[in-house]
């Protein structure tokens, strides 16, 4: 009887071993997923505290939670079911979905570097009071752009793991899925109700609380830019190399991906050490953005001759802060 009982105490201790350590290998290949999508991420966080700038400041916690809500909605219910779907049954799609997304990716980065450089005047948007129907439809547009973007993100994350099993990849995505919305949306709280932190201290009688009031207040819109450059460099660099691998892979071009590749083992044969290898990853990152900037300018031109597409990109719709439903 005692021998079976430890017997059984034994299979216990190592099917719990078992699971921790699946445990762990999911949580690690999601860590990895994570990062090959940190481009998007960015950009994901840098589009939505736009969809809520110039709003009354009682609205904007309530309308990002909603956001938030429809964006674990998409990457749950529709992208991750679509997802390991092709990834089951036709995985030789992968690469080219892939590509589809990167040159979307280099389109809005190259199309934000257009605008960039074509806005003449930049006007602050008011303290709005909207009606429940008009923060409907603003909501609405904020969870179909935020589709796009999640799509990008569970795709690039289900591309590194497309190697695991089913199960596993079905677990590794739903912790991406809920890791970046919690990210992503924490960090979109924090940026838009840090100017309303930076007004109530500025409005305390203490000197040092006035002065990190009021640099809060002035850092709000540096810090909004900052994150938009970050979020554009980030779409270049990340379309660009999704498009220099992905031709490589489904066999297309080759001279790109082995003319970088030898750019890289060239520097890290020269420069040892950490060194070498900062130098070479920099270059292949700066390569690719150039290459994302060079195909985004190109279907940028391209969307902008097309008679459907009138006078404005879609993209637009927030680069100038205001949501598609407006």
């Amino acid at each position: 009887m005692s021998a079976g009982l430890f017997g059984l105490l034994d299979d216990v201790a190592a099917i719990a071993k078992l699971a921790a350590a699946s445990v762990d290998d999911v949580g690690a290949a999601a860590g990895r997923a994570t990062t090959k999508a940190a481009g998007v991420v960015v950009d994901d966080t840098a589009v939505t505290p736009q969809y809520v700038h110039g709003l009354a400041a009682e609205r904007e916690l309530p309308i990002v939670k909603q956001i938030a809500i429809g964006s674990i909605r998409n990457k749950l219910l529709i992208i991750l079911p679509a997802a390991l779907l092709l990834s089951e049954f036709l995985p030789g799609l992968l690469p080219i979905i892939l590509m589809v997304g990167g040159t979307f990716l280099a389109y809005e980065g190259a199309h934000k570097v257009w605008h960039l450089f074509s806005r003449h005047d930049d006007h602050d948007v008011p303290v709005a009071e909207i009606s429940p129907e008009a923060e409907r439809q603003m909501v609405a547009g904020a969870i179909r752009t935020d589709l796009i973007l999640s799509a990008e993100i569970m795709v690039i994350a289900l591309d590194e793991v497309a190697e695991e099993s089913f199960w596993a990849r079905l677990a590794i995505l739903v912790v991406v899925a809920v890791a970046i919305t919690i990210a992503v949306y924490g960090v979109v709280a924090l940026i838009v109700k840090m100017d309303d932190a930076g007004l109530s201290l500025a409005q305390r009688p203490s000197a040092l609380a006035q002065r990190i009031g009021g640099g809060l207040v002035a850092f709000m819109p540096r810090l909004l830019s900052i994150i938009s450059i970050v979020g554009t460099v980030a779409m270049l660099w990340v379309g660009g190399h999704i498009l220099l691998v992905n031709v490589h892979e489904v066999g297309w071009w080759d001279a790109p991906y082995e003319w970088v590749h030898g750019i890289e083992h060239d520097i890290s044969h020269e420069v040892h050490g950490v060194l070498g290898s900062t130098l070479a990853w920099l270059a292949n990152t700066g390569i690719s953005a150039v290459i994302g900037l060079v195909v985004g300018s190109v279907v940028v031109a391209i969307v902008r001759v097309l008679p459907f597409t009138g006078d404005k990109d879609p993209i637009e719709r927030y680069d100038d802060g205001e949501p598609a439903a407006h």
